[in-house]
């Protein structure tokens, strides 16, 4: 194994390294948290330069793991997070935070993810656009629905994020990789731990950002969610693997349904409902890129097959 594998593969040790120096030292880190969107462009960038058209037609031309992944999304999450927060009794803030994270669209950190695990990166990103679309809708009533309150979703600023952090460069990736492919193929291999860097120091300073938030948190919060994620996760794999039989889409299905789009429900919880709402999504964000970044590096060191091109 090279070293960029290694380095590669040694993902959550990194994360979990500089996130703990997060959260001792967080000022340093909080202080890049405009570094985040660019590092994430700069991701998306490199996993478009390893995609052609042809990967997104043939994601579209699958619509049973697309239809599989959005409906867990938007049926599988807010249940579970409703359950979790009845066993645990949550307080009703907590439990509507933790609800928020359910009924949101899956999150842009779910395609770096699974660009890192060896998934399908086309249909990561195909689910991510839906799920996001759908979200205008279905956030304000599954929150209603689960919780009794209406929330309005920022249609228009969710749209501007989702085309200009994920579509946009992909989009120049998926060109420039088109036109000088071959003159891109020495530098494919160091993709992956370009990914690693960025996400790593992305996480870092999410976990700066919300240090006052995760020292404030209690064990049964901690404890939901952690269960919420890994039950999205565990979920999505066991469906896609049931219905679809191919390890791949399977993966695939897992990070984008366990992976949510925190940022939006610590956003909303803010706005509508109070500070201590906020705080499952604030774990959420740090957490479910820890997670993720162990499957990646368990499916790395596996044998498991990269992505298949046919």
């Amino acid at each position: 194994m090279s070293a960029v594998s290694v380095a590669t593969t040694l993902f959550p040790v990194w994360a979990l390294l500089l996130s703990a120096a997060a959260y001792v030292f967080p000022a340093p880190f909080a202080a890049g948290r405009d570094l985040i969107v660019p590092l994430l462009v700069v991701i998306m960038f490199g996993m478009g330069a390893t995609l052609t058209p042809a990967d997104f037609g043939r994601a579209l031309r699958r619509p049973l793991p697309v239809a599989l992944g959005v409906a867990l999304q938007f049926l599988l999450m807010p249940a579970l997070a409703w359950a979790i927060a009845r066993v645990l009794d949550l307080p009703p803030d907590l439990t509507v935070g933790l609800i928020l994270v359910g009924s949101v669209s899956g999150g842009t950190a779910s395609n770096v993810i699974c660009y890192l695990a060896r998934g399908d990166v086309a249909l990561s990103i195909t689910m991510t656009a839906v799920s996001t679309i759908l979200a205008v809708g279905a956030t304000p009533l599954l929150t209603w629905l689960y919780a009794g309150r209406v929330v309005p979703v920022p249609a228009v600023d969710m749209f501007v994020s989702i085309a200009s952090i994920v579509l946009a460069p992909v989009a120049a990736g998926v060109v420039l990789n088109t036109l000088a492919g071959r003159y891109l193929a020495p530098a494919r291999a160091w993709l992956p731990l370009l990914s690693v860097a960025a996400i790593v120091l992305v996480i870092a300073i999410i976990v700066g950002l919300n240090r006052d938030s995760i020292a404030a948190l209690g064990p049964a919060v901690a404890a939901a969610v952690i269960l919420h994620n890994l039950g999205g996760l565990a979920a999505g794999y066991a469906s896609a693997r049931f219905l679809v039989r191919d390890p791949v889409v399977a993966r695939t299905v897992a990070i984008e349904v366990g992976m949510q789009n925190s940022g939006l429900a610590v956003a909303l919880a803010t706005q509508y409902f109070s500070a201590a709402a906020a705080l499952p999504g604030a774990l959420f964000s740090v957490w479910h890129n820890i997670s993720g970044s162990l499957l990646a590096a368990a499916v790395r060191a596996s044998s498991d097959p990269p992505m298949r091109r046919d």
